[in-house]
């Protein structure tokens, strides 16, 4: 019984694919019909049933994509040569998965499509890069990022050609927007601005590195005034910067008073050794918790212009720093502290900040926000 229970357990895997490989065949599913097959003629060359399954699978794979072939043929779609490289590609798939194995390859005559991949290979390719020039005399940004697309299509059709991959270099310079972060201004001489330009260099640098780093595959670009200075290109837009006020709070507290007391031993009586009678007298203390707070804010005001100096848009961005410190003190008797209590009278205040990390920290969040804004803004050039 054991016997024939594990005969019977090395056989399923058997059976299941077999029954996989017809149910694929049944749902027209003949790419992997041919697949189960193959596997099941490696397990058992002589099996019969997969060798007509797979005779069958195959004829109907290959008359399947012929005729779509021919369907593609006659159409008019600027696609057309690129989707019969994917039927032919698909076909030629099938070529090799048969012919990998002896019993497969002996059970079907299997046709090579090579020949035909690399004559639409070829037709793919052109087609895409006659769009491309199409789309390079249209002479806008819009036609150039399309030629781009275009040329990187054809370049996938044939990677090693040396005049496709100058055209994608060639339309993606033209197509690309070159925007130019002019130096942080501000306005009525800001303190800060005056006395912290190390900081106001490092925000814009930082900026633009930002930028440039999250724009990714768009076509815009990011640089600063010294880039500029070669001459090698023209901007195409301009970002303004305004700093604006750079307020350093002053320390603020609020306190809350809470009354606190406790029952405490005021007099022990001793009669005798084992009869000890204790008096309580209620004891009352007053803890005054202050919260010190320093709240500081700053705005950035940035204006985005195109070559000719007209305003695409405008808006301001806030960042704001936030420190605060709590301590304790109190008034009473001391019995009537609980250990936290006293935990939080024995706490030192914190010292504020240094007024430049504050300013870093306002200037961070300004960055973030001014970063987002303008990642979403320039993802129309994609």
């Amino acid at each position: 019984m054991t016997k024939l229970y594990t005969f019977f357990l090395l056989c399923l895997p058997f059976f299941y694919s077999c029954k996989s490989a017809s149910k694929a065949y049944e749902q027209g599913d003949y790419e992997n019909a041919i697949e189960r097959s193959i596997r099941k003629l490696q397990k058992d060359p002589g099996d019969r049933e997969a060798k007509e399954l797979l005779q069958s699978s195959y004829k109907f794979a290959v008359e399947r994509h012929e005729e779509q072939i021919r369907i593609l043929s006659n159409s008019s779609s600027d696609r057309k040569w690129e989707q019969m490289f994917n039927e032919y590609n698909s076909l030629q798939r099938l070529y090799n998965m048969i012919r990998q194995y002896p019993s497969s390859s002996a059970a079907v005559h299997a046709r090579d499509y090579s020949s035909y991949i690399e004559t639409y290979r070829d037709k793919a390719a052109d087609a895409h890069y006659e769009k491309g020039l199409k789309w390079l005399d249209d002479g806008t940004k819009i036609g150039f990022r399309e030629a781009y697309h275009e040329f990187r299509s054809a370049l996938y059709f044939k990677p090693d050609d040396i005049d496709i991959q100058k055209q994608v270099q060639l339309s993606y310079e033209s197509a690309l927007v070159r925007v130019v972060v002019l130096p942080i201004d501000a306005i009525n001489g800001n303190y800060y601005y005056n006395n912290s330009s190390f900081q106001m260099r490092n925000f814009q640098d930082q900026l633009i590195r930002n930028l440039n780093l999250r724009s990714n595959d768009n076509f815009v670009k990011f640089y600063s005034t010294l880039d500029t200075r070669s001459g090698a290109f023209r901007p195409d837009e301009v970002l303004e910067m305004r700093l604006g006020r750079i307020n350093i709070g002053q320390p603020i507290d609020q306190q809350q008073s809470r009354q606190v007391s406790k029952e405490v031993v005021s007099k022990e009586i001793v009669y005798r050794k084992d009869s000890i009678v204790k008096e309580y007298t209620k004891v009352y203390a007053t803890i005054n918790v202050i919260n010190r707070i320093l709240v500081s804010n700053g705005d950035l005001f940035v204006t985005a212009r195109d070559e000719n100096g007209k305003i695409f848009w405008s808006d301001t961005f806030i960042g704001e720093h936030r420190w605060n410190t709590e301590f304790a003190t109190y008034t009473g008797d001391e019995r009537a502290l609980s250990d936290n209590d006293k935990a939080l009278i024995n706490r030192k205040p914190n010292t504020p900040p240094a007024p430049e990390a504050i300013v870093e920290n306002i200037f961070r969040q300004i960055e973030d926000n001014l970063s987002l804004r303008l990642k979403n803004y320039y993802l129309r050039y994609q």
